[in-house]
């Protein structure tokens, strides 16, 4: 005596669902990645292999002309402890330093060294290699 069941169970997986959920993660990715706006002037950064985002409050750009810039507002060297400190209000802000890779050292330890007298956190922007 041969039993068979009246329900026959199919071993195949139906993949359309798995496209759908890629497809719609594809569409939320591309959406958000742009309204990520960088901010600075256009400058030739150094390379690194890794890249962090942090949030940015200021953004001190030097050309290689040695110009100054805070939030792409040009500011002589000797008023930009003055303009940072009116840009930080708060108390742990973040400096993000866009400086063009000709731009000697001392000029970056400048800005970073009035950075840290504000207890502000310094970034140094770099482009991805």
């Amino acid at each position: 005596m041969a039993l068979k069941s009246k329900h026959n169970v199919e071993p195949m997986f139906s993949m359309s669902s798995m496209t759908d959920i890629i497809f719609l993660l594809l569409v939320f990715f591309m959406l958000t990645s742009s309204f990520i706006t960088p901010s600075g002037l256009p400058v030739n950064l150094p390379t690194s292999k890794s890249s962090t985002v942090e949030l940015q409050k200021v953004s001190v750009t030097i050309t290689k002309e040695l110009d100054y810039y805070v939030n792409d507002k040009k500011v002589s060297r000797a008023l930009l402890e003055g303009e940072l400190k009116s840009k930080l209000t708060e108390k742990e802000g973040v400096v993000v330093l866009h400086i063009d890779s000709s731009v000697p050292t001392e000029h970056l330890v400048y800005v970073a060294d009035i950075a840290t007298a504000l207890e502000a956190k310094v970034s140094i922007a770099t482009k991805p290699k």
